[in-house]
């Protein structure tokens, strides 16, 4: 009963069972078959990482799955280095001799003068990661070991790549192995053997508890809800919006989750029943509330997927009915949005939403929406724009949806996209000089 691209020709999904797709590959076992945990206390981990070359790449799991012990350890044991995290959060090293290098900036590095950007899609970072930024150091946050295997838990993403990378150019592997960490299965699951070092720290994980969506989001989940059937598969972005849209969708049945993250969100839809309980739910990093870890930890209806399969525009585009919902900071009357920079500063990056938008799009009864407010309540200015200043994170969209309503984008000559997003997406205050600029533009 294989229904787009979630399940694989040879998985058999059987909710509380395992599938072979539950095994991680095959470790370095030694010749009597037995498998060694090397762990070692974090105050003689330094000795071990006297091999390394001077200056070398690290990389490290970002969002909330950080290991900020083990990342402390190293900081303090090697002088000078490149950390590569992917939307690194607050609390990462950041003194002279340490370089920040990413392909999605988060808080951590958005005011790093040491910054490498790298722009890049997310289902693409893996290739950087090997063909043009070797790594030479692999830090994880797993669980405790458990049969010769442990879980990345919260933060697969780039990193089942990396460590294969890391191995073939016989890098180190070094991992905090945390009792707190959820154990979540699919590429998640690493054999110790292909694991350098151990340190075993008990360390409260990240989190985030949900809140509610004000009125404005709201507005604009409401008016995406009539664009989702039964049965589609969702995918959505970081924020309130898309949190929102997920909170409204409790009367639907046999939806699906096929994305590169999801949150708390899940939760009330897994509990009423919202989900098609054939189908796992996909994804490659989770960040939420210890009530979602609780939750996370041992569910086999979870399977966590490496970037380059959760984020692959063609997979995506093969699953039917595939909803991406994405924000932006801009959106201007060429219907191109703007995700990644303030005024021309990088604020984040393409992250995942270009490789959904694509795949969305060529997907059958497939929408891509771009979901924002009208009118950004800091800064008292219109997120509707003439022309963005700067470079583009995604265009052709199905629809850029705000609180006012619907702007139908993809299928419609340009004009009538001028017409839709002016009409139906900005805010009242702004249409007026919207359409002046639509006109200088020819296109009024």
């Amino acid at each position: 009963m294989e229904r787009g691209s979630q399940r694989l020709p040879a998985e058999t999904f059987r909710p509380g069972g395992t599938s072979r797709l539950d095994r991680p590959r095959a470790g370095r076992r030694r010749r009597n078959g037995a498998h060694t945990v090397k762990r070692v206390r974090p105050e003689n981990l330094a000795t071990r990482l006297e091999s390394i070359p001077p200056h070398p790449r690290i990389v490290a799991p970002g969002n909330f799955a950080t290991p900020q012990e083990l990342l402390r350890v190293v900081d303090a044991a090697v002088p000078s280095y490149t950390l590569h995290m992917l939307n690194a959060q607050g609390d990462i090293p950041s003194r002279p001799g340490v370089t920040h290098e990413t392909t999605f900036v988060g808080p951590g590095m958005r005011r790093s003068h040491s910054l490498m950007y790298y722009p890049c899609r997310l289902s693409l970072t893996p290739v950087i990661l090997r063909q043009s930024l070797p790594v030479d150091v692999l830090l994880l946050h797993t669980s405790t070991p458990r049969d010769g295997v442990v879980s990345m838990g919260l933060e697969v993403n780039i990193l089942p790549s990396v460590l294969e990378a890391v191995r073939d150019r016989g890098g180190l592997v070094i991992a905090q192995a945390n009792p707190r960490m959820p154990h979540t299965y699919g590429d998640a699951l690493v054999h110790v053997d292909d694991i350098d070092y151990f340190i075993e720290v008990d360390e409260p994980l990240m989190s985030l508890e949900p809140r509610e969506p004000d009125e404005v989001a709201q507005a604009i989940a409401g008016r995406i809800y009539s664009k989702i059937p039964d049965g589609a598969t969702l995918q959505l972005g970081i924020g309130a919006v898309p949190d929102a849209v997920l909170s409204s969708l409790t009367g639907r049945r046999g939806l699906r989750i096929w994305s590169e993250m999801f949150s708390d969100g899940v939760l009330p839809l897994d509990e009423l029943g919202c989900f098609d309980t054939d189908v796992p739910l996909t994804a490659s990093f989770v960040f939420g509330s210890q009530r979602l870890y609780d939750w996370l930890d041992g569910n086999r209806r979870v399977r966590m997927r490496r970037t380059e399969t959760t984020n692959n525009p063609g997979r995506i585009s093969r699953t039917p009915s595939m909803i991406s919902v994405n924000s932006a900071l801009q959106v201007d009357l060429y219907g191109q949005a703007n995700a990644s920079r303030i005024k021309g500063r990088i604020y984040s990056g393409f992250g995942g939403s270009t490789d959904f938008i694509v795949g969305a799009l060529h997907s059958q009864g497939g929408h891509a929406f771009i979901a924002l407010p009208s009118w950004h309540p800091r800064a008292q200015v219109s997120t509707i724009v003439p022309l963005i200043e700067g470079p583009v994170t995604s265009f052709q969209h199905s629809s850029v949806v705000t609180e006012y309503g619907l702007a139908q984008i993809f299928g419609n000559e340009e004009h009538e996209q001028v017409r839709q997003l002016i009409e139906h997406a900005a805010h009242p205050d702004a249409r007026d000089a919207l359409w002046e600029a639509a006109k200088a533009q020819g296109r009024g």
